[in-house]
């Protein structure tokens, strides 16, 4: 019996075996095309099931015919979703009021999308719409919100960017103990299980610091791991994202650690840190997107920094990063993969490079 009713027309899934493919020998085949042949790679540390704590659902309105999920496989036809071995279960009982709240709506005519982040005091929703609200949506979004505890619901009209509709109470995440209120729809970690194994590996990572030693983040979101790092140094985070740093210094200020943690925005595709901003770092820690960090490796590797943790979502990215760090001379001392995404082909990984010593 198939782990899900929807496994084989969903795209969500790409395998029924959870142990397919070894995701364990992804890293390990991806540190050795950069060179690593021998890498010393630690066993899988597998996110339970039904942890997820995010989704981007697509929805779609055929007459009087809602349907709410995931796209099916390579279409843009959506599998109306009734179960998910992934996701948490507080997900599900909350999908039928929202196909009657998206049935109510004028602001969706044909197409749009929902995005849940699970947050510690409930989903935070944001909706992109396909034409602007009207006040009678305003008036069910607030009652919905109400009723089903949502601390916020935001709403992105057509090329536009996200609105609060109504904030019920500050919607928030803590890290390390510091609450942050993400953006709507912001980035998290699939699961606070994946989570915590990334930021353990991390901070075990990181060489002998003293309270003065400095950190450079690259790449920090809204602080998923910036604050962690905050109690062992001095942390330099950068972020692309605009409202993803206003969260993490916002944060970083009611925790008191304005100087402690310093966040600035950056677009590190276009304007990488250079060689001379890297001088005196004793670590440097980036967690880039999917496509790895090409423009910022340029500069990176050759920096000397003692100690580099690169935190991973794409092997195939990883690779060809992981080479450019071999080529300056760099040796990996650990590696952790973990599997937040069940049944699917992907990986996240923790791997520590160590410089030569000269």
């Amino acid at each position: 019996m198939s782990h899900c009713v929807h496994f084989g027309v969903c795209g969500g899934c790409a395998s029924d075996d959870r142990n397919q493919p070894d995701k364990r020998a992804l890293l390990i085949n991806a540190l050795g095309r950069a060179g690593y042949a021998d890498a010393p790679v630690a066993p899988l540390a597998a996110a339970p099931l039904h942890t997820r704590r995010r989704v981007d659902l697509a929805a779609t309105r055929t007459g009087a015919e809602i349907a709410l999920g995931l796209h099916r496989a390579r279409s843009a036809d959506v599998v109306d979703m009734q179960e998910c071995a992934l996701l948490r279960p507080e997900f599900l009982p909350l999908l039928p009021p929202l196909r009657v709240l998206l049935r109510s709506l004028q602001a969706f005519r044909r197409e749009a999308s929902v995005v849940i982040n699970w947050l510690d005091n409930g989903p935070d929703i944001l909706i992109r719409a396909d034409a602007e609200l009207t006040q009678p949506d305003r008036t069910r979004l607030i009652a919905f919100a109400r009723e089903h505890g949502a601390p916020r619901i935001c709403v992105a009209e057509p090329k536009s960017l996200p609105e609060p509709v109504i904030v019920l109470t500050n919607p928030v995440l803590r890290f390390a103990g510091v609450e942050v209120t993400p953006p709507p729809g912001g980035f998290l970690q699939p699961s606070a299980e994946g989570e915590a194994v990334i930021s353990e590996a991390m901070l075990a990572g990181l060489p002998k610091l003293r309270n003065k030693s400095r950190i450079i983040e690259l790449y920090a979101g809204c602080g998923t791991l910036s604050f962690a790092l905050a109690a062992k140094a001095r942390v330099e985070a950068y972020e692309g994202d605009e409202q993803a740093v206003y969260a993490a210094d916002k944060a970083a200020r009611a925790a008191g650690l304005a100087g402690r943690l310093v966040v600035t925005k950056r677009d590190l595709h276009r304007r990488p840190l250079l060689l001379q901003d890297f001088k005196g770092a004793d670590a440097v820690v980036l967690d880039p997107p999917f496509a790895g960090a090409a423009a910022q490796l340029k500069f990176l590797a050759g920096a000397g920094v003692p100690r580099i943790i690169y935190i991973s979502c794409n092997p195939d990215a990883l690779a060809q990063d992981a080479g450019a760090l071999r080529h300056a001379g760099y040796k990996v001392i650990a590696a952790t993969p973990i599997d937040q995404f069940p049944y699917s082909e992907n990986v996240e990984s923790v791997v520590i490079f160590s410089a030569a010593k000269r």
